[in-house]
């Protein structure tokens, strides 16, 4: 067999059907890596940089030398993981005669990339490998935060339950992307309590860039719209990158509005069993926007056992914070479109949505 090069639309379809190898070190690959691939690192942290090292302040044959020093020992290991991945990744589909092909990439698609495929292709792998590495994939996503998409926003103030009219959307066959569930965090100071920990930005920025690309794909061919809940372009500690935020801030605007008292059950149901230490020490986090007084007031109400009043302070400042955050869209008729809702209901909410938007044929 012979190993083939990719360029990253090539490499980025196979990936849809065959296991990803990222042959990079385990810091690089848990600082951020293709979402999907396999961690098949050729040299620990502390051995690249080693090899790294040794390339810079030698030369490039004793880098070899003592990469391969690293690399002899970990052929059979590299392997047997290799041919697990694949059975592993066979069951899950339910395809026990899938091929033995894998894809293979590093960071630069240099020598690591090149000394595993090698290995792979001699046990009898079918290889394949990224020009440019993870380098090239890291452009790519960049580029398609550029691109233009057929979005639609889903606006409401807090506790509006605008998730869960999402997901439910999801259910009717629409496209949507959960911005809140790839940045695990729900945006606002409470937003991390039940939340694994948060990726890094660029982790962030790939897991979307995949999203992005998987729903324009079906979005041309089904001619539907993808949907997001309108966000502040910051999500806990990871940013929606500022060309993709802008784009937006300029599409259509659905705002489900949903009476305060509603919206205040939701949030007692959803926090009110959080612990008063974690709720206490979110409250502090906010002092400086929510004020001294309304501060002293809401951990009061929270200290009294009294958490609906707690949280109908913090209710108002977020309402207010989110009309903030509209910046004039809302008279512009062109974007803003108000559906009245007297609850908080994800499939009533969904459906009260859907046939808005029919009803309108806003395209």
């Amino acid at each position: 067999m012979a190993i083939t090069k990719l360029n990253i639309e090539e490499f980025l379809s196979l990936a849809r059907e065959h296991p990803v190898l990222d042959v990079r070190s385990p810091g690089e690959f848990a600082h951020a890596h293709i979402p999907g691939a396999n961690s098949l690192p050729l040299f620990t942290d502390e051995e690249r940089k080693v090899v790294g090292t040794a390339y810079k302040q030698e030369s490039k044959q004793k880098a070899i030398k003592l990469g391969l020093d690293y690399f002899g020992v970990k052929m059979v290991k590299m392997v047997e993981e290799t041919e697990s991945i694949i059975k592993t990744r066979s069951s899950k589909r339910d395809a026990g005669n899938e091929e033995n092909i894998v894809l293979v990439h590093c960071w630069r698609g240099g020598m690591r990339s090149a000394g595993v495929a090698w290995l792979l292709d001699l046990y009898g792998f079918k290889v394949y490998t990224l020009m440019g590495g993870y380098k090239v994939y890291r452009k790519w996503v960049l580029l398609q935060f550029d691109k233009e998409y057929p979005l639609h926003i889903l606006g409401g103030y807090t506790g509006s339950g605008k998730t869960e009219i999402l997901h439910a959307m999801a259910k009717k066959k629409e496209c949507i992307i959960d911005l809140e569930g790839l940045a695990h965090h729900k945006g606002s100071a409470f937003g991390n309590f039940g939340q694994p920990k948060q990726p890094s930005q660029e982790m962030f920025e790939n897991v979307l860039a995949k999203e992005l690309k998987i729903k324009d794909d079906i979005c041309k061919v089904t001619q539907s719209v993808i949907w997001l809940e309108d966000e502040s372009q910051r999500i806990g500690e990871v940013n929606i990158t500022t060309p993709f935020f802008r784009q937006m801030r300029n599409k259509k605007l659905f705002f489900i509005n949903i009476p305060f008292e509603e919206r205040l059950d939701f949030i007692v149901q959803h926090y009110g069993k959080i612990e008063k230490e974690k709720l206490v020490n979110a409250i502090i986090r906010i002092k400086k926007r929510l004020g001294g007084l309304e501060t002293k007031t809401a951990i009061n109400y929270l200290i009294e056992d009294n958490i609906k009043a707690c949280f109908a302070v913090l209710l108002n400042y977020y309402d207010k914070q989110y009309l903030k955050g509209l910046q004039g869209r809302e008279v512009l008729s062109s974007l803003f479109n108000k559906i009245d809702s007297a609850l908080v209901s994800d499939e009533q909410n969904a459906a009260n949505l859907l046939a808005f938007t029919k009803e309108k044929v806003i395209l």
